[in-house]
């Protein structure tokens, strides 16, 4: 599933290529992606409009219209955002197409769980979607964090929760929490005040270095220094720090990924 990471390289790819450039037509090849919003109605919003500026918040991509609101993007659990030369070059699982002069940019999504959409406010938008703060924004801070992690919930399931902060699931928060060294279990509210900032520290710049990186969720991932988990994140995986096999249990409803060596369990 794409996670901020991903996002924000989506992001970078669509400043570059596609920011304040007239859209010359509109394809949608499965109008199911759109929810309840008409196609005519999507089709005609964007037909000669621009895109002058977007804005990442977790997992949900927003691009404001030169005219007459927003352009709402949201990637599920399979989706991707290209850039093409020439416009009509093919392109798997393509839904949705804004063709330019010399190229399109191609909202990509094979198992149709994702939403591309309309929005009169971005804001509005990310309040309806009740999003916590984005995992990057320097308003998630340790106040932010602190009564984030003073419920009765475990680390990986404060992480994931989008309402607490927006942009981690579940594959970057098993390697946050394989970086802090903190088992997913582990209660949040029992982490002292170092601890918490330790670990606030910690999200920010696995999230960071895989976006310096290039690496997505799962694109990529070799790309990561050494020393991280994601690489090892599969059965028979073993611990990039001591070696040894890579456990898993179930939090938050998904699968973990953790080394039993480092991530001692808590008491």
């Amino acid at each position: 599933m794409p996670e901020l990471p991903d996002v924000e390289l989506y992001k970078r790819r669509l400043d570059a290529h596609a920011l304040q450039r007239k859209i010359d037509d509109v394809t949608v090849s499965d109008a199911r992606i759109l929810g309840d919003l008409k196609e005519a109605q999507f089709r005609q919003r964007l037909q000669g409009n621009r895109l002058e500026r977007s804005r990442r918040r977790g997992k949900h991509l927003l691009v404001q219209l030169a005219r007459d609101g927003w352009l709402t993007l949201h990637f599920g659990m399979t989706g991707d955002l290209c850039y093409v030369e020439p416009p009509d070059a093919e392109v798997p699982y393509d839904r949705v197409r804004l063709i330019f002069a010399g190229g399109s940019l191609v909202y990509v999504n094979r198992r149709m769980l994702g939403r591309v959409g309309l929005a009169d406010d971005a804001d509005a938008f990310i309040a309806a979607a009740e999003l916590g703060p984005d995992a990057l924004d320097p308003a998630f801070d340790l106040a932010a964090f602190e009564g984030a992690l003073d419920g009765r919930r475990d680390l990986k399931s404060v992480l994931m929760d989008q309402g607490l902060v927006a942009g981690i699931g579940n594959l970057y928060a098993d390697e946050i929490l394989f970086q802090a060294r903190l088992h997913p279990k582990t209660p949040g509210r029992s982490l002292s005040q170092a601890r918490r900032k330790a670990l606030l520290g910690t999200i920010k710049e696995v999230l960071q270095t895989a976006i310096g990186c290039g690496a997505g969720a799962e694109q990529f991932l070799e790309c990561l220094p050494q020393g991280y988990l994601l690489p090892q994140r599969h059965d028979g995986g073993a611990c990039p720090r001591c070696g040894g096999k890579l456990a898993t249990l179930k939090a938050a409803g998904r699968t973990s990924f953790y080394c039993p060596r480092c991530q001692r369990e808590p008491a």
